[in-house]
């Protein structure tokens, strides 16, 4: 895990795009406390324990809260919690860092089943739009670049971490939550050149921040009975804060570069720093993207018109074309 988040960084990626994004605006201090943000958060908290949201005692909350700050403080033990990265991850990897050819890569590729039906479909997705449809893992890695191999290739390592074989709330929850955080990485790449921080960096943050709160879920069905969770805002809004700390430690034990781990443990307060303003920017975009996909909130609700600029609206637009 340690070796191939260092390759999965590869290339040039670390610095912003040369042609940079309208610039975002930083998220208010007094938006985090109190305001439009929070709202948001507790919106989606919310909406995403509808199905088994309860009314759960004081020590209850209590209890899982504190678990879930224990083990971001022992982040050795909870990253036993999730399952390993897929070994052909880190071997392409590898090809990436190196530089090698399309053929080699396509020749590892070909290697995975699974991984050529991935790359094919990538390249087929509303995101690129070919004129024509892509049919083979040559032209697939044409239209992506090494740069679309490298978000692909994290996507694919991810995913099993945080659509773990659990049951009970977190079965459920799960799908909705890796949905979230696809569309959280690539609107905080989107993000990120607006604010002079690492699209590649961000990407990986988006990806990464939610493991925090799956592994909170299942404590809570451990916690709880019959599949429930406290349904709280205030409850999530804690739960929502103490998972991203729980990531953080995850991510340094797993040796992310310093600069990921610390945005995901600031993302809520993003001020700290660049990367972390990316983040936050990104994930409240993910956000109202499947808050308005599940008709919770209008495309013309205050959350998107007051929440957002013109360029972040953009990128709420094009998230709908972005299918988990």
């Amino acid at each position: 895990m340690k070796n191939w988040i260092n390759r999965l960084r590869g290339g040039s990626d670390n610095t912003a795009a040369a042609t940079p994004a309208p610039a975002a605006p930083a998220v208010q201090a007094d938006e985090q406390e109190g305001g439009i943000v929070a709202e948001i958060e507790a919106t989606y908290y919310r909406w995403l324990t509808a199905s088994a949201g309860y009314t759960a005692p004081a020590a209850v909350e209590a209890r899982i809260l504190d678990e879930v700050r224990a083990l971001a403080q022992n982040p050795s033990a909870a990253a036993e919690l999730v399952p390993r990265v897929p070994e052909v991850i880190p071997q392409l990897l590898r090809s990436l860092h190196d530089e090698a050819s399309n053929a080699e890569l396509a020749r590892q590729v070909a290697q995975d089943v699974v991984l050529v039906a991935e790359v094919i479909r990538e390249a087929n997705s509303a995101y690129y739009r070919p004129m024509s449809p892509v049919k083979t893992v040559e032209a697939a890695l044409m239209m992506l670049g090494q740069n679309g191999l490298r978000m692909l290739l994290a996507r694919i390592a991810f995913r099993p971490l945080i659509r773990l074989q659990s049951t009970g709330f977190t079965r459920v929850a799960a799908p909705q939550i890796w949905n979230q955080s696809e569309k959280c990485a690539l609107a905080a790449s989107l993000m990120a050149p607006g604010v002079t921080a690492g699209a590649f960096e961000a990407y990986l943050a988006g990806l990464m921040q939610n493991l925090g709160l799956v592994v909170g879920f299942r404590l809570s069905d451990r916690i709880c009975e019959d599949g429930k969770v406290p349904g709280s805002s205030a409850f999530g809004l804690q739960l929502l804060a103490a998972g991203r700390q729980l990531s953080s430690a995850i991510a340094a034990h797993w040796d992310f570069p310093d600069v990921v781990a610390g945005a995901i443990a600031h993302a809520g307060d993003p001020g700290d720093g660049n990367l972390a303003q990316a983040l936050a920017l990104g994930d409240r975009i993910a956000k109202l993207r499947l808050l308005i996909d599940a008709r919770v909130v209008d495309e013309d609700d205050a959350f998107v018109t007051d929440g957002l600029d013109n360029f972040q609206r953009r990128c709420l637009g094009k998230l709908s074309n972005v299918e988990s």
